[in-house]
């Protein structure tokens, strides 16, 4: 029988006295979330219960009479929307790799994850019952992107980790309160789902944002070098799956979140963090540090490429609205 193989470690042994520094830092964030937090549930948005009156009924019809009218662009955002948060199950594995499964970080972690497994029980609840979809095509879209796994490589760095969950909760949240806000006019229930949910995604990026703060502040030069590996060009979840490219472009022309949008997220970031001003850095640092203020102008340069190509109409089509072409 052969041995065991050894246990990966995640973190450099500075990396992981900072981690067990934060600990403290971290109880104090997480309880300060509990008293900002807004505890809701996906029923009370859309009830199912059992014993539902013809009144239920009636308010249910009249939300999928209501959907009918929702564009096919929307459509396409929702199911973006609902595919990332589905994707859940990826990213308590990777919190819990990187940050172990016995520690204030652990508390957080599965309480973040019970928090965010309502959203796509929420999204999912309304996408069913308004029969806004071929739910069959989504479905197996959705198996796909869980299947093929999602492992960014941040090369065991729990720095990095931080930093990316900081923009993509903010990614996150812009997504769904932009999708929210033009859907409110055809059919207002999932304005008030995705309205909750973006409230939802406000408070976690609260939490990883002063956590990579706490990092940036007991290990700067090493902090400046993870994030600028992490936030010239972020990957959000479910970019590897089929019709990903497809469906981001279609978001980013009917301006529901694309580059501009996230230039907007780090140049917040560079600025909540005082990136420019951080001082007494060594000459890695200082070049990191270089490097991450110039990110804002280069995201503008990639997208006023990105907009100059596709400047021209284009014809879009997804099995999950039945093959329906959108033109944009």
């Amino acid at each position: 029988m052969g041995s065991a193989a050894p246990r990966q470690t995640f973190g450099t042994p500075d990396q992981i006295a900072v981690m067990v520094d934060l600990q403290a830092f971290v109880e104090q964030q997480t309880a300060e979330h509990l008293e900002r937090r807004k505890l809701w549930f996906p029923n009370e948005l859309l009830s199912a219960d059992a014993h539902d009156t013809e009144a239920a009924d009636a308010d249910l019809a009249e939300v999928r009479e209501a959907a009918k009218g929702l564009p096919d662009t929307i459509r396409v955002a929702l199911a973006l929307n609902l595919l990332t948060e589905e994707g859940l199950p990826h990213f308590h594995r990777l919190i819990a790799t990187h940050l172990g499964n016995e520690s204030p970080w652990s508390t957080w972690n599965n309480m973040w994850t019970a928090e965010e497994d309502r959203h796509g029980c929420a999204m999912r609840d309304y996408c069913r019952d308004a029969r806004i979809f071929n739910m069959g095509a989504l479905e197996k879209m959705q198996y796909r992107y869980i299947e093929s796994g999602f492992n960014p490589d941040w090369q065991q760095d729990p720095y990095r980790l931080l930093a990316y969950t900081s923009m993509q909760e903010k990614a996150t949240q812009v997504a769904h309160a932009n999708t929210g806000r033009t859907c409110a006019k055809y059919e207002p229930r999932i304005q008030r789902i995705l309205a909750h949910i973006a409230g939802d995604e406000s408070r976690h990026y609260a939490f990883y944002r002063a956590s990579f703060g706490g990092i940036l502040e007991r290990d700067t030069n090493n902090a400046l070098f993870s994030l600028l590996k992490v936030m010239p060009a972020l990957a959000m979840p479910g970019h590897s799956m089929p019709g990903y490219d497809h469906m981001s472009d279609v978001v980013r022309r009917a301006d529901i979140y694309g580059p501009r949008h996230y230039q907007a997220i780090v140049e917040e970031l560079l600025d909540h963090w005082k990136i420019g001003a951080l001082s007494g850095l060594s000459a890695a640092g200082r070049e990191c540090q270089d490097k991450l203020m110039k990110i804002p102008a280069r995201l503008a340069r990639m997208a006023d490429y990105l907009e100059a190509k596709a400047a021209g109409v284009r014809s879009f089509s997804f099995d999950f609205i039945y093959d329906r072409s959108i033109t944009l």
